[in-house]
């Protein structure tokens, strides 16, 4: 209900791809079901991406969970879903989003690696390690280049919205990725950007990126690439999370 006492309109939606079918994937599905039967959410269709065809959210929707949401089991490897679905382009993808999991890797970065590797096969296209430390109280760099941050040091809820209030400290949260990773781009002039996919909670407690958005990215990379050498720093994250790294093209 808003402050009128008219109910809101339902968030509307083209394609929900959740990443991972487990204990996470269960949750937001069993999230946006509720957010559907309460009128909160409209939705095309709802696809959870997962290797194994039995994974806890096929089970679940064989025993009648998840009533009322138009949902879909697809078994595949995250970065080949990916790689299909935002290679539909912009207008395709205009009302879609995905619902990242907590554990899973880069799959956003290697979707632009991918797809610089095709577009420029004569270069050499990698991901390089972020030359200083992120200025986040947490924050753990990978061997194979990324870089994982966050501004909590504590064991976050996965249901947890972000809201402006933590509700860890109790007090004002004054810290938010996308500003750190623009400022880290200002202290580091070598780089370009930054690419930001921000997730956003959008309804009972399910973060989301727009798809549209990761799809820009990729028409911006083409862009600074075609100029010449670039380092550009991107970024999945949230307000307090993130997965950092370089894509750098000779």
């Amino acid at each position: 209900m808003t402050n009128t006492g008219v109910p809101a309109a339902p968030l509307t939606y083209g394609r929900i791809v959740i990443m991972g079918g487990g204990c996470y994937g269960s949750w937001y599905a069993q999230q946006l079901a509720r957010a559907v039967q309460r009128g909160a959410l409209q939705a095309r269709e709802v696809v959870v991406v997962d290797r194994d065809p039995e994974c806890r959210v096929a089970g679940a929707q064989r025993a009648g969970s998840f009533d009322g949401l138009p949902l879909t089991v697809v078994c595949s490897d995250w970065d080949v879903y990916v790689a299909e679905w935002l290679g539909q382009g912009l207008e395709a993808l205009a009302s879609d989003m995905m619902v990242p999991s907590p554990l899973m890797p880069h799959v956003c970065l290697d979707w632009l690696l991918a797809r610089a590797r095709a577009r420029w096969p004569e270069r050499s296209i990698r991901v390089n390690a972020l030359e200083q430390v992120p200025p986040t109280p947490w924050e753990r760099a990978s061997p194979d280049g990324r870089h994982y941050v966050s501004f909590a040091t504590w064991m976050c809820p996965v249901n947890c919205i972000e809201p402006a209030r933590c509700p860890h400290t109790r007090g004002v949260r004054d810290w938010s990725m996308p500003p750190m990773m623009q400022r880290y781009v200002e202290d580091n002039p070598s780089l370009r950007g930054p690419v930001i996919f921000h997730c956003i909670h959008r309804t009972y407690g399910v973060g989301m990126i727009d798809a549209a958005t990761i799809a820009d990215a990729d028409r911006q990379l083409a862009a600074w690439g075609a100029s010449g050498p670039c380092a550009v720093l991107v970024g999945t994250v949230s307000h307090c999370h993130g997965a950092l790294g370089v894509l750098a093209i000779d």
